[in-house]
């Protein structure tokens, strides 16, 4: 007797462990699977310009051969009050990397981005896609003096 009743139970605890019913739920669900690769197509679309001079008060900028230390030094400051809630050196953030900018942009074009984000992102082609490449996340005006915006011009050029 001992043994049927085992035996029942087991074949009891075995029917109960068989097959895995899946619950229909109503409402959405969300996929965590990656689709689409986004990133590889707008890093495309902003084109690297050097005489591009952009839209603002700036229409020329002169680089000494030497990186002028009293304005760098002025200039780090400036940036690491302001523009680090945005912009790291080199990776992307709420903005673009700023290591290397010059290799992708006039010096006469970052001043007038640093100056004048507004009338920039409304006529400069360069920071529309920018825009669109960072998910429309404006630059704000920070109400730079020209003196100021010079000084983190020169900064930018240290790394």
């Amino acid at each position: 007797m001992k043994k049927v009743v085992l035996f029942l139970a087991l074949g009891a605890m075995i029917a109960s462990c068989g097959g895995k019913k899946e619950e229909k739920k109503d409402g959405f669900e969300v996929s965590r699977t990656k689709t689409e690769d986004k990133k590889a197509e707008t890093s495309q679309e902003v084109p690297v310009d050097l005489s591009n001079k952009g839209v603002g008060p700036i229409k020329s900028v002169e680089f000494g051969d030497e990186i002028d230390q009293a304005m760098a030094d002025r200039g780090k400051g400036k940036f690491e009050s302001i523009c680090v809630a945005c912009h790291m050196i080199d990776q992307r953030m709420i903005g673009p990397a700023l290591k290397g900018v010059y290799d992708r942009r006039s010096p006469e074009w970052v001043m007038n981005m640093i100056l004048n984000p507004d009338g920039m992102l409304k006529e400069d082609p360069i920071a529309k896609a920018l825009l669109k490449e960072y998910n429309n996340a404006i630059m704000l005006n920070q109400n730079l003096t020209e003196d100021e915006a010079r000084d983190v011009a020169e900064y930018l050029r240290t790394f």
